[in-house]
């Protein structure tokens, strides 16, 4: 075994069950099979090389990751671009850190942390960490835009997700939290609302549990919700929102395209937004809260 430094990347396409029912496993396999070829010749241009292909994914090793990062771009492209009797679509995650080679597969922290990243991911999006941003060339490093700290797993530390602007307009895809205005030192409170009905939880306060069950602290009367499904609780002035649920949980930044999927993971709440259980927060329905920080009083 051998320790290295390298950026590992995972890529996997979306919806593959839905296409393998509506195409037939023969026509499916045929059309994601070409799909990874292309995405082996993007791999390639940037000096990365295919580690394994795991059915509808794939993991790949680079050199540094400015190389996973052009791939990266290159791979969406390349997806984008595609023609077949299916349009398909594909996330991805990258890290960069040390990894422990094996057999022609690698291991560890880095390839753990860029799994979780890979399954927060939504279709056609590439997510990376700040640790891996710190080490991209400057002008890499200004396409990236920071989401929420992340709770992995199995891992202590929060990681911060940042988001990757992969497309040549980066107008058309950028997606960013709007960054806090909100003076934390000060006492701050949470405010979510619910069809009418508001609850306040203050940062110094206990925390409070939502779901469907009628002992939660906010009740949410939706097919879509657990009996518990999440709770909130105040860490060194932010308000953390963990998902406890079966379907998982959504939140969606004012001011941001896309929506982040927590799966028994935790976020930072930024300012303002809304939080979907079980279903998309875009989805402004019975399983959906809006959620506002805002100082004390205000």
């Amino acid at each position: 075994m051998e320790t290295a430094q390298r950026a590992v990347l995972f890529v996997d396409v979306n919806d593959s069950t839905r296409i393998y029912e509506t195409l037939g496993d023969t026509l499916a396999l045929a059309l994601i099979n070409q799909l990874f070829g292309l995405l082996d010749k993007a791999s390639a241009r940037h000096g990365g090389t295919v580690v394994k292909k795991l059915g509808d994914g794939m993991v790949c090793a680079f050199p540094d990751a400015d190389a996973a990062f052009q791939s990266a771009c290159d791979m969406q492209m390349a997806t984008s671009s595609a023609r077949g009797p299916e349009r398909l679509t594909i996330k991805i995650g990258f890290t960069f850190g040390p990894v422990v080679l094996s057999g022609g597969d690698v291991f560890g922290d880095t390839v753990n942390v860029c799994a979780r990243l890979v399954a927060l991911a939504n279709a056609e999006q590439v997510l990376t960490t700040q640790q891996t941003v710190d080490a991209l060339s400057p002008v890499l490093r200004g396409r990236c835009r920071q989401m929420f700290p992340i709770r992995v797993r199995g891992r202590h530390e929060e990681i911060i997700a940042s988001n990757v602007l992969w497309r040549s307009d980066p107008d058309v895809t950028e997606i960013n939290l709007i960054p806090s205005t909100i003076t934390r030192s000060r006492e701050t409170v949470l405010k979510l609302t619910h069809q009418g009905e508001l609850r306040i939880m203050r940062s110094g306060g206990a925390g409070m549990r939502i779901g469907r069950d009628k002992d939660n602290d906010l009740v949410i009367d939706s097919h879509f919700a657990s009996r518990v499904h999440a709770r909130v609780f105040a860490r060194e002035g932010h308000f953390v929102l963990v998902d406890q649920s079966s379907n998982g949980t959504y939140v969606l930044a004012d001011g941001n395209s896309s929506e982040i999927l927590l799966r028994r993971e935790e976020a930072v709440l930024g300012d303002r937004g809304w939080i979907g259980l079980g279903n998309s927060a875009a989805r402004h329905g019975d399983h959906a809260l809006r959620y506002r920080v805002e100082p004390e009083g205000s």
